[in-house]
């Protein structure tokens, strides 16, 4: 049997199609050469348990790896100190017998007063036993010790896990007069330097976690383009389909801003689903940008625990929604407040990021159409005339396969000025482009898709690329500013059909001068052709 592209729990290089992440490798092991602790906090479905799998590996020829899963322990096992040392004993001297190292005399006796404290269930035996075992283990071992927990977010919830943090940190500190692990690494969701944010009680000791020794984690684990190419070529060698590795990852990175479980789901849809589900005929015609944006139609429409996480947020953080809502469908700047819990949490999760210019922005195209789709699905949005107008009209708009925007574009200009024509100013500027893409989602629903340049989207001006069958059709959304202001528009638009290989470009205004020509016209701008709408 073949490898297979894997989204589900860690990835294994004889099974699976893996991208190549040495380079972030040598980069976490230079952090565990210079002695640091600190946590890998990433987002759900990011590749943690893989890069642990695979830096256990890396630095088995230096030191004694000890890795243990705190998701295996259950609840039960942080009921107590006493419960909890033994547990973790036992499962430490599990992983020390499987490392294989050679132990020598000193360590052989230190091996022998843990495991009889774990054989005898030594009622006593709590936290600072069994760090005072651990200590004499990292003074005896031929090795230096590298403690690697995964899975932290299933403690935090309790008080044995914050003295267990305290141990570690204590033991830190005092690593010149007390043997301690040469690296503590943590893995998990949440940074565990504000573990407070999960943690239920409100005792004033706790709000300052004791985890606040961590360095820094600045490692990048999202994918590269040349990560994805790396896998692809992989994947080419082995089923020779002839697509084009470059433009193919390139296309994916443009998707998925590399985030791993994306990229992932996008390759396994392609490589399982489009020819079984009838979508294509040939698996070569499968790796092409069609087979990219069909794979993507799927993974925007289905349900997982990723976009189930992301659903959550916003139910859960309604400042967070009210943020999300004004920069999708209005274009504001935010900019990040370290203050703010609902942007810490939602850029925790990996559903924000902020960009180098402190704005906070959705991190991937994948998200944010996910977010759009979510807006525009709530009842009062499809409760709204413009959504169902299109809804009764929307097989008119295609046409042997294709998408007739131009017949798009003229009747939402007669059904946005007979539903909304004596509306004031402020009701056409806030919501217009909200409208449009109401107006546009059923039409394309189920076959095609559309994103939004993140560039380009403000207060003034948005492009809307849809993606429907394989063909992509720009279209720009602007409030109208005045005649320079819209000539200089035109302008910009050609320079981005050129950009997209397009002849034909399409312009939506929104034109609040009571004199204004309402309707649709075309306009030559070059070897360039701008249909153009005004409401």
């Amino acid at each position: 049997m073949g490898k297979i592209f894997n989204v589900n729990a860690a990835c294994i290089q004889e099974l699976h199609y893996m991208v190549d992440i040495t380079d972030k490798l040598e980069k976490i092991k230079s952090m565990v050469d210079a002695g640091q602790y600190f946590t890998i906090n990433r987002a759900r479905q990011y590749g943690k348990t893989t890069t642990l799998r695979a830096l256990r590996k890396l630095l088995e020829k230096d030191y004694v790896v000890v890795s243990l899963d705190f998701q295996l322990f259950g609840e039960a096992k942080f009921k107590n100190e006493n419960i909890f040392s033994l547990a973790f004993g036992r499962s430490f001297l599990r992983e020390l017998r499987y490392s294989g190292v050679d132990l020598n005399s000193g360590s052989v006796e230190a091996v022998e007063m843990l495991d009889s404290a774990v054989r005898t269930r030594r009622e006593d035996f709590e936290l600072q036993e069994l760090f005072e075992d651990l200590s004499d283990l990292c003074r005896y071992l031929p090795k230096r010790v590298v403690l690697m927990i995964d899975e932290v977010d299933s403690a935090a919830n309790n008080q044995v896990f914050i003295d267990f943090l305290a141990q570690l940190r204590g033991y830190y500190i005092q690593r010149d007069e007390k043997p301690s692990f040469q690296s503590a690494i943590l893995a998990g969701v949440y940074d565990i330097k504000n573990v407070k944010r999960k943690f239920v009680s409100e005792k004033d000791h706790q709000v300052n976690s004791p985890w606040n020794i961590a360095a820094d984690f600045l490692v990048d684990m999202s994918f590269s383009i040349q990560n994805i190419h790396g896998m692809l070529m992989e994947y080419e060698a082995d089923h020779k389909t002839g697509m084009d590795t470059v433009e193919m990852a390139s296309v994916i990175y443009d998707y998925t801003s590399g985030y791993p479980y994306l990229v992932s789901r996008i390759c396994k849809l392609m490589d399982e689903r489009l020819v079984q589900d009838g979508l294509f005929t040939d698996e070569k015609d499968v790796w092409t940008k069609e087979g990219i944006l069909k794979a993507v139609n799927i993974l925007i429409s289905e349900k997982n625990t990723l976009f189930d996480s992301l659903m959550e947020k916003l139910d859960i953080y309604p400042q967070l929604r009210d943020v999300l809502h004004l920069i999708l469908f209005q274009g504001n700047d935010f900019f990040y407040n370290p203050d703010d819990e609902a942007i810490n949490i939602a850029c925790m999760f990996g559903f924000i990021k902020v960009t180098d210019h402190n704005r906070i922005e959705v991190a991937n195209r994948i998200f944010e159409t996910r977010i759009y789709n979510y807006f525009l699905s709530l009842p009062e949005s499809q409760n709204c005339s413009i959504y169902t107008t299109a809804l009764h009209n929307k097989n008119q708009f295609i046409q042997n396969g294709h998408l007739n925007m131009r017949l798009i574009l003229e009747k939402f200009v007669i059904h946005f000025d007979d539903l909304y024509g004596d509306q004031t100013h402020t009701f056409y500027e806030e919501d217009g482009r909200r409208y449009f893409l109401l107006y546009l989602r059923p039409i394309i629903n189920g076959v095609g898709n559309y994103y939004i340049e993140a560039c380009t989207r403000n207060m003034e001006r948005t492009d809307v690329i849809i993606d429907y069958l394989g063909e992509q059709t720009v279209v720009e959304l602007k409030v109208w500013r005045g005649n320079a202001y819209h000539t200089r528009g035109e302008e910009q638009l050609s320079d981005y059909l050129e950009y997209y290989h397009l002849n034909k470009g399409y312009m939506l205004s929104f034109n609040f001068n009571k004199k204004k020509e309402i309707g649709v016209k075309e306009i030559k701008l070059g070897n360039k052709v701008l249909i153009e709408a005004v409401v």
